[in-house]
């Protein structure tokens, strides 16, 4: 590397290295103020800046999934790396409460646990000290700077698995090239979801030798037995004697509640035998926000956490944590949030494994690939508001064979897109 290029790249990740130490008091505020609404976030501090408990070794593999939506594709790598590699210690990371909740819940005590330090060299080197992993695993993209550099530093291979970067993404990190191009040359591999993404990657600087494309592994779940057989005692238990039909809204966000509500209004005035509409909100911190906002509208509310009886109730709060593949599987139609609102979409290969018709709004970016898939196979719809949504809601409650169809055809979409983590695990096989 040009002696420029090495200067450059330490001027930039110095920069960068002051600008978060200079920041540490706001994110301390920060801290402090999502603890507000969500207490979780006023414990464990010491595990960010670097001071975990756990206590690891050359058998140890790293893998980060920030939050729920990474957890939740880990899924299948973590089962795949405990069977293949029985004799290397595992520690998961994440960055948010829901993500800790997620990883317990999946994983129990078959793995360590921490959250991840933050980007800071000292707190990435006591954490590194500690656990001393001998390869890192990072979930689609959480690209760290320092952190990268610290374990290129160490000799630690540094894995992008289940890789994915939009368009609005790449012009972000495209804006400073002089860290972002270092960073991605220090990283052993990425595997990306698809060729678009790939294409992004070595265009901000990735060697293209160290680029593989997989598809998402995101289509390798499997749905267990004892799940099955969960969902298939709650959509009875819902649908009652008179089968009242589910309508599951999931993972919504703030400002995308009220369309919901909106739609299911509409839907209301024009069916004399209304569905019970099943509201997930993504964050939990807003459960009470909005069991609220539904009381307001005037609908009577049932909330899961309480095992409330739905016989008499409009609406169904979702008010658990680690239940969203359960739920899927009981309803019959499943709007995925987070696409009416500009926030990217969430995971609508879940429904679409149970061979349920899927809905979302416009904004896909962060399925960019899957999103395509199922609306070329007929798997899916998109409602750009609230009179959208509940027109599609309402031909598919009154047309069963329409339902029936889409079902079977988003279900197909899964089965033929499954295969991703077959070649992961064969890329894996050089580091581990």
């Amino acid at each position: 590397m040009a002696f420029h290029s090495v200067l450059s790249m330490i001027i930039s990740r110095s920069l960068y290295t002051a600008i978060l130490y200079l920041l540490s008091p706001i994110i301390v505020l920060r801290l402090l103020y999502r603890a507000i609404k969500a207490p979780a976030y006023a414990s464990r501090w010491s595990e960010r800046f670097g001071f975990t408990s756990v206590r690891g070794g050359e058998d140890t593999i790293w893998l980060h999934a920030v939050s729920v939506g990474e957890t939740v594709a880990a899924i299948p790598l973590v089962r795949l790396l405990q069977r293949d590699y029985p004799n290397q210690r595992l520690i998961v990371t994440c960055m948010t409460p829901t993500g800790s909740e997620r990883i317990i819940a999946a994983f129990g005590n078959t793995v360590d646990h921490s959250y991840a330090p933050y980007d800071m060299p000292g707190a990435v080197a006591r954490f590194l000290n500690r656990v001393k992993p001998s390869v890192m695993i990072i979930m689609e993209t959480e690209l760290w700077p320092n952190t990268i550099a610290a374990c290129a530093r160490r000799n630690i291979p540094v894995i992008l698995a289940n890789a994915r970067l939009s368009e609005k993404s790449a012009k972000g990190y495209g804006k400073v090239p002089s860290l972002v191009g270092p960073m991605l040359r220090s990283i052993s591999a990425v595997v990306a979801q698809h060729s678009d993404d790939g294409t992004r990657f070595t265009n901000l600087g990735l060697p293209s030798e160290a680029l593989t494309i997989s598809g998402n592994i995101k289509f390798d779940l499997d749905i267990d037995l004892s799940v099955q057989a969960l969902a298939e005692q709650l959509a009875q238990d819902w649908q009652g004697a008179d089968r009242r039909p589910i309508l599951l809204a999931a993972s919504t966000h703030r400002g995308e509640d009220e369309l919901v509500l909106q739609a299911f209004a509409k839907i209301k005035a024009v069916l004399p035998q209304a569905p019970l509409l099943v509201l997930v909100p993504r964050h939990p911190e807003r459960f009470a926000q909005v069991a609220q906002l539904c009381q307001k509208r005037g609908y009577a509310l049932a909330r899961r956490s309480a095992a409330e009886s739905t016989t008499n109730a409009d609406i169904l709060l979702g008010d658990t944590m680690g239940e969203l593949m359960t739920l899927f599987g009981a309803c019959d139609i499943a709007f995925v949030g987070g696409s009416l609102v500009p926030s990217g979409g969430h995971n609508m290969i879940e429904p679409a494994a149970w061979g349920v018709p899927v809905l979302t709004g416009p904004h896909l970016f962060n399925f960019t690939e899957a999103s395509q898939l199922l609306l070329d196979g007929g798997a899916m719809q998109i409602c750009n508001d609230a009179d959208e949504l509940a027109q599609c809601c309402l031909v598919l409650l009154q047309d069963p064979h329409r339902r029936e169809q889409m079902g079977g055809a988003a279900r197909l979409v899964a089965e033929a897109n499954r295969g991703a983590l077959g070649r992961l695990s064969s890329l894996l096989d050089r580091f581990i």
